[in-house]
């Protein structure tokens, strides 16, 4: 009746809308589930809101300043509810499920309601496999996750100044947290929070997809809560924001838009699309710390070269540095990566140094420095660069074995891994390879003890006599101890 939903704007609703709902806390309609009714934000522009003859009162903003339910009378069906218990059962494992039923019964108790929330209802829904559980209590997570714990003799983290907790036991965990309401004093900042309730708690939440929750207390197990219509995009599949300031709030939304997008096989929708192209300046305003886990999230994907590719075509990679590509080349080189590695997973610092690997020097320690990364990756950044400047050596086909252990030694695995994908040449990638398989297990059979007892004295000449036997190893010019026995001879008898 009037409503229309298209892929240029969000909810157009030209009907006048009627306000049953008029509390602050979450409580259900006696007639109808909370979960079935509409939704109506009351910041003019939210994403999911009509903007079109919008006339609630100023009172009525006075009164109520967040988000509420409203049912609209008379002029559309109230659909019927959604029960997810089936699939709960179905698909998140019997002993993670049975937590979660416990935790439920105990929030009933305790006259609290407690839901499962965001990437696990989604990929419920998806029917993906469900591991990592949230919770949200509207109550104190403290108090709750201290409770449960004896359940599973589980080790428990609290955190209280976030009134959030972690419970782990065996090779599960779940994270309980107080449902909490944020502010945002400027764009770029973290958010004050406070406690609040589910539909704060829902309404603070990225993208659609991930704003909604699951009932688990006895009465209402398995209800699905969904005020944004994130069902609705899980079917289309869309990601969307939840509000046209979303980006400006927080701008790392927009790289967890691209790896959704990419991970899900989604689509960014167009309006939250163009929302991205006009905020991307807003990527500025935020820390490099920031920025560096949200790359650190990207790199553990599946395909990370996927969601590197779209920001490439967006213009994100360019806010990290002018110069960053994600191209053919880059998904190529990843794809290489991935088939090396046994478990098809390479380590996130090799990604990090294929990233970066077409940089120079120069440009390397801005991005060292903008993402303040930790040491260990800032030396495979640079090891990866030293040997990069050295690929012609490498390429030349009469080099020495002993010569490209010269080269390479003392770089990270990670740094020389990253060269032989990188380096644009077959013959430095053989060298490298060598390197790898063979010249880096090379040692001489004496040891300075040895060398000691053949005369040669205390001092540098122990150093300089095992480099040089290692030489002679890695050059095939002596085969064993006895061939090591007389070059030192020799060496000394000069």
């Amino acid at each position: 009746a009037g409503h229309t939903d298209n892929g240029d704007d969000f909810h157009t609703v030209y009907y006048k809308r009627l306000p049953l709902l008029m509390a602050t806390r979450f409580f259900p309609h006696p007639l109808y589930p909370y979960k079935t009714l509409s939704y109506l934000p009351l910041r003019k522009g939210d994403a999911n809101t009509p903007n079109k003859d919008y006339k609630a009162s100023a009172l009525f903003r006075r009164l109520l300043p967040i988000r509420i339910p409203v049912i609209y009378y008379g002029v559309m069906n109230i659909p019927d509810s959604v029960n997810l218990a089936d699939e709960m059962e179905e698909q998140i494992p019997h002993d993670l499920l049975e937590f979660i039923l416990k935790a439920g019964g105990l929030a009933q108790k305790r006259q609290q309601r407690l839901y499962m929330v965001g990437g696990a209802v989604r990929d419920l829904l998806l029917e993906r496999i469900t591991l990592d559980i949230d919770l949200v209590i509207e109550g104190d997570a403290i108090k709750m996750a201290q409770e449960l714990a004896p359940i599973n003799q589980a080790k428990v983290t609290l955190h209280s100044r976030f009134g959030t907790a972690k419970l782990q036991w065996r090779n599960r965990s779940a994270d309980i947290a107080t449902a909490r309401a944020e502010t945002y004093a400027h764009p770029g900042a973290l958010p004050a929070v406070k406690s609040g309730t589910l539909l704060e708690d829902l309404a603070r939440r990225d993208f659609t997809v991930n704003a909604m929750a699951i009932e688990v207390n006895p009465t209402h197990f398995g209800e699905l809560i969904d005020l944004h219509n994130g069902l609705r995009d899980i079917n289309k599949r869309l990601i969307r924001v939840l509000h046209n300031k979303s980006f400006t709030d927080d701008a790392t939304r927009i790289w967890r838009a691209l790896r959704y997008e990419q991970r899900l096989d989604f689509n960014i929708e167009p309006v939250t699309l163009n929302l991205i192209k006009r905020d991307i300046d807003r990527l500025d305003t935020i820390s490099g710390d920031r920025i560096r886990h949200e790359m650190e999230l990207v790199l553990k994907e599946e395909l990370p070269e996927k969601a590197l590719q779209r920001a490439g075509e967006l213009g994100v990679l360019a806010k990290i540095n002018p110069m960053l590509k994600g191209d053919d080349w880059l998904a190529e080189t990843f794809t290489a990566a991935s088939e090396r590695c046994i478990d098809g997973t390479p380590q996130p610092h090799l990604y990090l140094a294929l990233l970066f690997y077409r940089l120079t020097t120069e440009e390397t320690e801005k991005v060292i420095s903008y993402l303040h990364l930790p040491k260990a990756a800032a030396q495979v950044l640079r090891d990866t660069a030293a040997i990069k400047s050295r690929t012609n050596e490498l390429s030349l086909r009469s080099l020495a074995p002993s010569m490209v252990y010269e080269i390479l030694h003392g770089y990270s695995l990670t740094a020389i891994e990253a060269n032989t994908l990188g380096a644009g040449s077959e013959t430095a990638a053989e060298h490298i390879e060598l390197y790898m398989n063979v010249l880096r297990h090379v040692n001489p059979t004496l040891t300075a003890e040895d060398l000691l007892k053949l005369d040669v004295p205390e001092g540098p000449k122990i150093k300089e006599f095992l480099k040089r036997l290692r030489e002679a190893r890695l050059d095939g010019k002596i085969e064993s101890r006895k061939d090591e026995e007389e070059m030192v001879r020799g060496w000394i008898g000069k």
